[in-house]
């Protein structure tokens, strides 16, 4: 095998794991302005196998947009924490919805 040959092994190797620890990474976002109320969002009665994923507001980098609640299929032994708004001394700090 030359040496060629085994680099591009070992760069590919390195590659394949390295691609899903990047992925599983969340997203943190700071913004000064603050979302606005909520709307009333009707939530569906119960889908077994399935969590409802409360609707957010998302920003865009101008202005705050809603997303409207879903369904999500169910991760046994996980809980689905929803996004949230928090202030911060004036910033507004954004979690992304995730499973614990």
């Amino acid at each position: 095998m030359s040496i060629r040959t085994a680099m591009f092994c070992a760069v590919l190797g390195v590659s394949a794991v390295a691609v899903p620890l990047t992925s599983s990474a969340r997203v943190y976002l700071d913004v000064n302005v603050a979302p606005p109320p909520p709307p009333e969002e009707v939530i569906p009665g119960p889908r077994v196998g399935y969590v409802w994923a409360p609707g957010y507001y998302d920003y865009d980098g101008h202005r705050h947009h809603w997303r409207h609640g879903h369904w999500m299929r169910e991760h046994h032994g996980h809980r689905w924490v929803a996004d949230n708004w928090e202030d911060r001394g004036g910033r507004w700090h954004h979690e992304r919805g995730h499973w614990e």
